[in-house]
């Protein structure tokens, strides 16, 4: 459902074009400093404003309602919340009986009846990761010293971001982009096999991002081209280290001291102002729709600092477990 984690738990709530959006967070330890303030770096880089985002401005401002005290955790849940203040929801009055094409306005009303918040996409709209970049700033605190940086590599295809993007905007298009997420100060020992591996967490809430449509760690899909002498990272020191990290710093499913890196491919973002064909369930045909409304180009730059989020929270959980299920004494040397 809309709740992720085993000890340290988040619920997003929310819509794009509701009252608001946030998360509440549970089994955070207490006395993590932590605070709106703790918030707003990461917010701003998600924020819209640069070419290729979308038009609507929110100051997405967080109000910490419950779970801290004098500016630390107390070890209640903690709920953040953000108010929405720019909706423009008559864009998508039309939208009940023409649903766009990649959208979830389709499933969405087959799955709920017709019940479902269609504005801006409602609960399936990016704007509901508000809630993952909060939560994450705290996880952020709770993993130090391992820090998580996620780069946008590609857009479109092109190393070239910028130009990419203003030539998909004078096509009245979208493109999409190619991100890589490097961790690095991971300790040994993180990750909880089979099901609970570092790979399948973060690739269960990476693909929870809307417009995810890939993952791959290390050398991904290249690997099945490679022998074994190949991809085997050789150790090199007693601290593990390795002389190359095709594995991403992950075997068997647990860190292993080494750098955390993968990437994922974003999707081009839906919405397009050029004319699509699809069904208007009112005539009972297809026919020519345009999209109106305020939309990403490429939703893929403002992607990095979610990303984060996602990755820190899988961290901080799994490091919480850890802590949990460490044995009582070590074996004997």
């Amino acid at each position: 459902m809309n709740t992720f984690g085993r000890i340290l738990r988040i619920s997003i709530f929310g819509e794009s074009h509701g009252n608001g959006a946030g998360v509440t967070i549970d089994g955070a330890p207490p006395g993590v400093p932590f605070d709106e303030e703790a918030m707003t770096a990461d917010l701003a880089r998600r924020r819209s404003g640069r070419a290729g985002t979308t038009p609507r401005r929110e100051p997405d401002k967080p109000r910490i309602l419950t779970g801290t005290f004098e500016g630390h955790t107390t070890g209640a849940p903690i709920t953040v919340w953000f108010d929405n203040t720019n909706t423009r929801s008559r864009d998508y009055s039309q939208l009940v009986e023409t649903p766009r094409p990649g959208h979830a306005d389709l499933t969405a009303a087959r799955k709920y009846g017709g019940f479902q918040d269609y504005r801006g996409g409602g609960h399936f709209s990016g704007r509901i990761t508000l809630g993952l970049v909060a939560a994450g700033a705290l996880a952020k605190r709770i993993i130090a010293p391992t820090t998580v940086v996620a780069t946008l590599l590609k857009a479109g295809g092109r190393e070239d971001i910028e130009a990419a993007v203003l030539a998909a905007l004078a096509n009245e298009d979208s493109l999409g982009g190619l991100i890589e997420c490097v961790v690095t100060h991971m300790p040994i020992g993180i990750g909880e096999p089979f099901f609970d591996s570092v790979e399948a967490r973060l690739s269960h809430i990476v693909f929870s991002i809307p417009a995810t449509r890939g993952i791959e760690f290390g050398t991904g899909f290249a690997a099945a081209d490679m022998r074994g002498s190949e991809h085997n990272d050789c150790i090199v020191d007693a601290d593990g280290t390795t002389e190359t990290n095709h594995a991403a710093g992950v075997n068997g499913g647990i860190s292993n001291g080494n750098d955390l890196v993968f990437r994922v491919a974003i999707k081009p973002t839906s919405s397009v102002g050029c004319p699509q064909e699809t069904y208007d369930f009112s005539l009972g045909h297809t026919r020519k729709l345009v999209v109106e409304g305020r939309h990403d180009a490429c939703v893929a730059l403002r992607v990095p600092p979610v990303l984060e989020a996602a990755t820190a929270l899988v961290l901080a959980d799994l490091m919480l477990t850890a802590k949990a299920t460490a044995p009582l004494s070590q074996p004997a040397t």
